[in-house]
């Protein structure tokens, strides 16, 4: 097995559809990922993993798991006598249109809500000079006390 290739699909005459990890794989997280493939560790047979209910549509599953860890960035290889080769081999997984949706979103960022009607003014607001002609001082009386107790 190609030491960069992390999975390798095939079919076992007593198991069916068959998956294996290369060994530089953890075996821990390959069990993860191949568990929730729906693939399930073979007894007595260590790195092994078995496709369960292989009757009940295998073929498409079992290709379906392979494209699921090509999308995660993993390398997989199906055997030549299996018989899950389409005719058009899945291409590696690309976000489409992510450049085009942060484009999107920066342009609705920059521009003005439509709820706001108003453009929000960037000038200080103005301030009412004091005259200089005030010529009198205010004179503040406080109140005569009156006899008695305080409030």
């Amino acid at each position: 097995m190609d030491p960069a290739t992390h999975f390798v699909f095939g079919t076992h005459d007593e198991h069916g559809f068959v998956v294996s990890a290369n060994a530089s794989m953890p075996a821990y997280l390959a069990h993860w990922f191949l568990v929730r493939e729906q693939f399930e560790a073979v007894p007595d047979e260590p790195g092994l993993y078995r496709l369960t209910d292989p009757e009940r549509d295998g073929p498409r599953r079992t290709l379906q798991a392979a494209q699921d860890l090509r999308h995660h960035g993993y390398a997989v290889h199906i055997d030549a006598d299996i018989a899950l080769t389409p005719a058009n081999p899945p291409r590696p997984h690309r976000p489409k249109g992510l450049v085009e949706r942060r484009n999107h979103i920066a342009q609705a960022a920059a521009s003005q809500s439509p709820r706001r009607r108003t453009a929000p003014t960037t000038s200080p607001p103005t301030a009412r000079p004091i005259s200089p002609g005030l010529t009198y001082t205010p004179s503040v009386h406080p109140p005569a006390s009156t006899p008695g107790r305080s409030r």
